[in-house]
């Protein structure tokens, strides 16, 4: 099942399938899908999911064990990269919030967002290798986009599993927080994130001409949104500073 849920222009994407670690199977793809669309016009999404074992553990190979056919196979990855390019390409921020351990399918998944947080217990893996198989939803180049081409193909060509400090450290994770205060962590970075002109920003980093850039900075000058704002500003800071000692 995958739920999906709204706040302040906050939209929380949840993986719940506990039976399977938050496996995707063929149904969980079709989810994925209306979920994404059902967002639309959300200032930011967070994909997550449920519990604190897996964010996404893969593919699930009990259902997709059925795909015997080179045609098959050629489908279902297909589908599942299209998911993931709609979670890359989503004009809002994408924050990817590791609960749990993202593996195989998972940490392609993760590598699909925007922005990775992650709870300091978990690990992250490419390890479709140990199936004699090969990342096939957009992980692999995605991967190295963020890592470099070398630290790529030995993470996903041995298979081995970083944890989340060192994941952090080289680039495939943007923040780690305890435990305890992870689910509160990455709230809050949304909540942040969760602001008209983040999307433009992001569509500015992602690749847009110099006068792209000033025409969306233009737009948001004009927006009473900043006016508001500046206004706010100039108030505190033209405001009387209180007596010394706080007399009044």
């Amino acid at each position: 099942m995958v739920v999906l849920e709204f706040e302040d222009g906050l939209a929380v994407l949840t993986i719940d399938r506990p039976h399977a670690r938050n496996a995707i199977a063929l149904d969980t793809m079709g989810q994925l899908e209306e979920a994404l669309t059902a967002a639309a016009g959300a200032r930011a999404l967070v994909i997550t999911g449920a519990g604190d074992r897996a964010f996404v553990s893969g593919g699930d190979l009990k259902e997709l064990s059925a795909l015997r056919t080179e045609e098959d196979a050629a489908a279902m990855a297909k589908r599942m990269r299209s998911v993931c390019d709609q979670l890359a390409s989503f004009p809002a921020p994408v924050i990817a919030a590791l609960n749990g351990h993202a593996l195989g399918g998972g940490a392609e998944v993760a590598v699909a967002a925007d922005i990775r947080v992650a709870a300091d217990d978990v690990r992250i893996a490419f390890n479709q290798v140990q199936l004699e198989i090969m990342p096939a939803w957009g992980g692999a180049e995605r991967l190295a986009a963020l890592v470099g081409k070398s630290k790529a193909l030995l993470l996903a060509g041995t298979g081995t599993a970083v944890d989340a400090v060192e994941a952090e450290r080289i680039g495939l994770v943007d923040k780690v927080f305890p435990r305890a205060s992870f689910d509160e962590g990455w709230r809050s970075i949304a909540a942040l994130l969760a602001r008209r002109p983040v999307a433009e920003i992001k569509r500015v980093i992602n690749g847009v001409s110099p006068d792209e850039a000033i025409a969306s900075f233009a737009r948001l000058w004009v927006a009473d949104a900043h006016w508001q704002a500046a206004e706010r500003v100039m108030n505190r800071t033209t405001s009387p500073r209180p007596a010394a000692g706080g007399a009044t």
